[in-house]
């Protein structure tokens, strides 16, 4: 076993782990965006290409900021070509990092114009899906996800497409910037996915607080919510999400980056695991927040974790996944395993 990239406890790349939360253009890789760029004669603002991860305030300005840089990154993505090399080189870096199953979220709406439409999208995802968990051994499923700056019957429109590729597509989400939309209007795109056997898995309670969160368990009846960690400002609605069984895909490097706390280090782990939470550590956004999935679990052990609380959260982290019950098995056995191996 080699050793903890921290120093200290067993080497964080060997735990086995799910990786949740993780958004199609915001996993690529800063070399993959300088390539495809410079391929289209595409000029990237420094942001981009500074190494640096990004830090905005916790504002329309600032999430007008972080969408700014996200849709330039998204323009490089024009092709089946270019699709194919994302999703395999996300799930690449997710086996590099110990992740054995992946549940990535695509809005498919954004590179329909560039391959013929919404379904062909999906199709070219789902197939390299297959190609990539061959060659790698990563299991991976597939969250179509709607967009709350367009219009709800958009997300009825892609609610329906995921329930037709139900069994490689997973779950069904709802993503951008929480203060847009009614969410009570999502709700029949939710009910036609949940029909559908798919995992409700809206984000809510990051830019937003409890409210927010609230108001998404009562009308999006989520089985996970993307990021939840506003829902410790209210002990109350903490406790019903734990007896719910609503799941956390908490993403500590998101949340510093976009101003909810100061540093990644904040997120509030121990409160959430201290009234039961499952909880799912994700890196979003890795592009522009500049930490993988490693780096998720490296800042819960800064925070004060032992391997075992670690080992908790990788375990949780399977059971809250649609992984195939074998490859859970086999994940959960290789978390008993990690424990159980001598500590450095």
């Amino acid at each position: 076993m080699t050793s903890s990239p921290t120093g200290a406890g067993r080497d964080l790349r060997d735990l086995p782990k799910a990786h949740l939360h993780l958004h199609f253009t915001g996993s690529m890789r800063p070399a993959t965006l300088q390539e495809l760029a410079g391929e289209r004669g595409m000029r990237l603002p420094r942001s981009l290409t500074d190494d640096i991860a990004l830090q905005v305030e916790p504002t329309r300005r600032g999430w007008f900021r972080f969408q700014r840089q996200y849709d330039t990154a998204r323009a490089v993505v024009d092709s089946e070509q270019a699709m194919r090399r994302l999703l395999h080189e996300a799930v690449e870096d997710d086996a590099a990092e110990g992740s054995g199953r992946l549940e990535l979220q695509v809005d498919p709406t954004s590179y329909a114009p560039f391959v013929g439409g919404i379904t062909p999208a999906v199709e070219i995802v789902l197939d390299q899906a297959e190609r990539s968990e061959a060659a790698t051994g990563v299991s991976v499923g597939i969250v179509i996800a709607a967009s709350r700056t367009r219009h709800p019957l958009d997300a009825r429109t892609l609610a329906r497409l995921a329930a037709r590729q139900a069994g490689r597509v997973i779950g069904f989400g709802l993503s951008n910037d929480e203060r847009r939309g009614d969410t009570a209007e999502f709700g029949p795109a939710f009910r036609i996915a949940r029909e559908a056997g798919l995992l409700s898995v809206p984000h809510g309670g990051e830019l937003l607080g409890p409210s927010h969160v609230r108001d998404v368990v009562e009308h999006l009846h989520p089985h996970r919510l993307g990021h939840g960690v506003r829902a410790v400002e209210d002990p109350q609605l903490l406790d019903r999400v734990v007896e719910a069984g609503i799941g956390l895909e908490v993403c500590p490097a998101s949340n510093a980056s976009l101003g909810v706390l100061q540093v990644a280090e904040d997120v509030p782990l121990r409160t959430l695991m201290a009234a039961g939470a499952q909880i799912a550590l994700g890196a979003d956004d890795p592009l522009l927040f500049g930490s993988r999935l490693l780096e998720q679990y490296e800042t819960a052990r800064r925070i004060g974790l032992d391997d075992a609380e670690l080992a908790g959260l990788a375990a949780s982290s399977i059971r809250l996944s649609a992984a195939p019950e074998p490859v859970r098995s086999r994940l959960l056995d290789g978390v008993r395993d990690w424990l159980g191996s001598p500590a450095p």
